[in-house]
C-alpha cells in the first residue's frame, strides 16, 4: 500500500480546477446577489445553484458536442436572462436593470479563495509548477486570481482548446503546454468527473472535497490505497503542499 507522497512521486506539476475546488463560488455569488436586490426576500440559495446547475448543463453541453460558446461571462448572462424569464423567477426581472446584470456576472469574477488556498498554493509553487485549468475564460480566471491571490505559474483557459471539460482536448491540451507527460502532472479537484477524465489521460488524481461541490458523492472518495479511484485524497491545499514536500 503506497503512501500519499509514494503516490505522487515524480510529478512536477499539479493542475488545479478553480470554481469549487480553489475558489468557493457559492458563497461569494449569494452574497452578491442578495445585496444587489436588497430588500427583496428570496431563497438565493436556489437562485445561485439553478445559475450554477444551468452553468455546468451548457459546459457539458459543449464538451459532448465540440461546439458552443465556451466565453463564461456570455454564458452566465444567457442563463441569468433565461432565469428570469422562467415562471419560477421572473417576478424579479424588474429588479434588475441590464446594467445590474452585467454587475451579477461580473460578481462571479469576484470569488474568494478557500482559507486553505492561498498558504497551500504559495508552498507548492516554490518547487511545483501550479497551473489552473478550467471552464472560464482567460479574463475571468485572471480576473478572480487577482481578487484571491492566486499565484499560478500558468492560467490554461478554455480559449485555449474551444471546448469545455471534460473533453479530451483540454486535458491533452494542458499537457502540451506544460510540455510534460502525463505521468509527470496531477489534476486536483473537488469534482470526481474532472478527475476522471483526467486519469483517462494518464494524469495523477488528487480529490480535494469541497462543501459546495459533489453532493453525497465527496464523502465516498477514496484513495487507490484505500481501495477508491484517485490517488490521493486530501482536506486541503496545504495538506497537499505538506505531502508533496516529502516527494522529489
Amino acid at each position: 500500500m503506497s503512501s500519499p507522497s509514494e503516490a505522487l512521486q515524480g510529478v512536477e506539476a499539479y493542475i488545479f480546477d478553480v470554481f469549487g475546488t480553489t475558489v468557493d463560488w457559492y458563497g461569494n455569488i449569494t452574497r452578491s446577489i442578495a445585496k444587489s436586490a436588497e430588500g427583496t426576500d428570496e431563497d438565493w440559495d436556489a437562485f445561485a445553484k439553478e445559475w450554477r446547475k444551468g452553468y455546468f448543463k451548457h459546459a457539458r453541453s459543449v464538451a459532448d458536442s465540440g461546439h458552443g460558446n465556451t466565453n463564461m461571462d456570455i454564458v452566465h448572462r444567457q442563463i441569468l436572462d433565461s432565469m428570469l424569464e422562467s415562471p419560477r423567477w421572473k417576478h424579479l426581472a424588474s429588479v434588475w436593470d441590464d446594467a445590474k446584470r452585467h454587475e451579477l456576472v461580473l460578481a462571479w469574477h469576484r470569488s474568494d479563495g478557500w482559507p486553505d488556498v492561498k498558504r497551500g498554493l504559495y508552498a507548492l509553487k516554490k518547487t511545483k509548477i501550479v497551473a489552473a485549468l478550467s471552464n472560464g475564460n482567460m479574463r475571468f480566471l485572471v480576473d478572480v486570481a487577482k481578487h484571491a491571490d492566486l499565484p499560478w505559474d500558468v492560467v490554461l483557459s478554455v480559449d485555449l482548446f474551444g471546448t469545455c471539460k471534460p473533453n479530451a482536448k483540454v486535458y491533452q491540451g494542458a499537457l502540451h503546454y506544460l510540455e510534460l507527460p502525463a505521468e509527470k502532472c496531477a489534476m486536483v479537484a473537488a469534482h470526481m468527473w474532472d478527475l476522471e477524465a483526467a486519469a483517462k489521460h494518464g494524469m495523477k488524481t488528487v480529490y480535494v472535497p469541497r462543501p459546495t461541490d459533489d453532493g453525497d458523492l465527496r464523502d465516498k472518495v477514496r484513495s487507490k490505497a484505500d481501495g477508491g479511484e484517485v490517488d490521493v485524497v486530501v482536506d486541503s491545499f496545504e495538506r497537499l503542499a505538506e505531502i508533496v514536500s516529502r516527494t522529489t
